[in-house]
Formats: structure tokens, C-alpha cells, sequence
């Protein structure tokens, strides 16, 4: 049986330990309904924290991935681009050759024929040399760029999209140089079996670019479907279902409430022994 006693109260004691850890609980709810999280620091959960941060650096470490394979793709189909340019100028340019292989042609209009071959000649250059994205030209120069983008997270795997030369007298243009004209019946019929073998080279390059950046584009769809997954993973772990937490938040309040009322009446308890001297 307990004492009644001013100097011990325990009924308020135990309605105030009640009340702390009511008062926790409501603050640890009030804490994931603001952050959203059921694990927000290591302090929370320990191991579920460390798990979480873990895959979290993977999923960060993606994005240098999809960033790595987005560039690589621009930098694919900007050399697409140009080569399908190079192609047309090409077909013009057999064209152009065709027509002055023909022996009846006047000098004049061989002339004029041999102007617009060397006119479409030179555009191919410019196309070629103006297929630069981020410093990078897949087409130029006998050493152009291959691309090699990130395929995962650790850096340890890379798509490779080989370079295809098309400059004038390299890669896929080797029999073709900056040179080359029509200005004679002969030099004319002789570049059409050049042109279709330069049209034949040009046109697998481009297959191999396309190949190439229908690669990277599916690379690209898997690593941003992977950090989806990993994404929805961590939230597994850590976000906090605040449908359950509304609920809690709503009995705890009430909860509360009743715990300050019963340490107020614990409290009033050793007012009783006054009327034991009351005389």
C-alpha cells in the first residue's frame, strides 16, 4: 500500500514519465510527417541509414553515367549529321560526273560541271570540319575522336562508338582528295567509280555511327530505368508511410492531452493530507 506522503508523489511521477514518452513519440512523429522520412539520420536506424546512403551513391553516381552517355549520343549524331551531308554532297558530285563523262560535251559546259564538282567538293570539308560537339569530332583528320561513355556506376565499363574519318583522301574518302576534279571526259569517267565507291564506304560509316547511337540511346533508357529502381528502393528503406503517420499524430495528440490531465490531478493528490489537520 502506498504512503501518503508531500515529499513522494508517485502518481505524479508515473503520469509524468507517461507524459515524456507520449511527448516523444508525438516528436518523433512530427519529425517524419516534416521530412518525410522514417529513417532520416543514423540515429534513427543505424544500419537502414548506412544501407540507404550507400545506395544513394549509386544512385548519384548515375547520373555522371547518364550524363557521360547523353554526351556521347550528341556527340554521335552531330557526326550523323555531317556524314549524311557528306553522302548527298556525294551523290551530286557523281551526278556532276556522270554528266561530264558524256564525249559530246562542249568545253564550256565541262568547264561549268568541274567548278560545281569542285564547289561540292570543297563543302564537304566544311561539313566534316564543323562536326564538332564539346570539343569532340568523330569525322576530322586521320585520328578522329572515338567516344567511349560511361556504361555504370563505378567507372569500370565504357560504350565505345568507333570514329569514322570521312576528310578528303582519308578513312572513307581515301580515293577522294582535295584535288580531284572533272576537268577532262576522262578524269570524269574514272571519278565515277571513285564516287560509288566513296558513296559505298561512306554509307557503312554511317551504319556503324547509327549502330553506334542506337546503343547509347539504350544504355541511356537502362541506366535511368536502374536509378528509378534504386530511387524507389531507398524509399523503401527510409520514407515514412504518413497516411500511418496522420493516424499516430491524431492519438498522440489526444494522448497527450489526457497524459496532462492526469498529472495535473496526480499533482493535486497531496492537497488531500491538508484536511487530515484541519481541525
Amino acid at each position: 500500500m502506498l504512503n501518503n506522503s508531500v515529499n513522494t508523489n508517485v502518481g505524479a511521477m508515473v503520469a509524468l514519465q507517461n507524459l515524456n514518452a507520449t511527448n516523444r513519440e508525438l516528436s518523433d512523429t512530427q519529425t517524419r510527417i516534416n521530412t518525410g522520412l522514417r529513417v532520416a539520420s543514423a540515429k534513427d536506424n543505424g544500419a537502414i541509414w548506412a544501407i540507404a546512403q550507400n545506395q544513394r551513391a549509386t544512385s548519384q553516381s548515375l547520373n555522371a553515367v547518364k550524363e557521360s552517355l547523353q554526351r556521347g549520343q550528341s556527340t554521335v549524331d552531330v557526326a550523323l549529321a555531317a556524314g549524311e551531308s557528306v553522302s548527298d554532297l556525294l551523290l551530286q558530285m557523281k551526278t556532276k560526273a556522270l554528266a561530264a563523262s558524256d564525249t559530246t560535251l562542249d568545253t564550256n559546259s565541262r568547264v561549268a560541271l568541274n567548278d560545281d564538282f569542285v564547289s561540292l567538293r570543297d563543302q564537304i570539308s566544311k561539313a566534316v570540319n564543323n562536326a564538332d560537339f564539346n570539343g569532340a569530332n568523330m569525322l576530322k583528320g586521320t585520328d578522329p575522336t572515338d567516344i567511349k561513355a560511361l556504361a555504370n556506376g563505378d567507372g569500370s565499363a565504357v560504350i565505345t562508338v568507333l570514329a569514322q574519318s570521312m576528310d578528303l583522301g582519308t578513312g572513307a574518302l581515301t580515293a577522294l582528295d582535295a584535288t580531284a576534279t572533272i576537268g577532262t571526259q576522262t578524269a570524269a569517267y574514272n571519278m565515277i567509280t571513285t564516287l560509288n565507291q566513296a558513296i559505298i564506304n561512306v554509307s557503312a560509316s554511317l551504319s556503324a555511327l547509327g549502330t553506334g547511337s542506337k546503343s547509347l540511346a539504350s544504355h541511356l533508357t537502362f541506366i535511368a530505368k536502374l536509378q528509378d529502381t534504386v530511387d524507389g528502393g531507398i524509399g523503401n528503406l527510409v520514407d515514412a508511410d504518413l497516411a500511418k503517420e496522420s493516424a499516430k499524430l491524431q492519438a498522440l495528440q489526444t494522448k497527450q492531452q489526457l497524459g496532462v490531465q492526469a498529472l495535473s490531478i496526480a499533482n493535486q493528490a497531496p492537497n488531500s493530507i491538508m484536511s487530515l489537520f484541519r481541525s
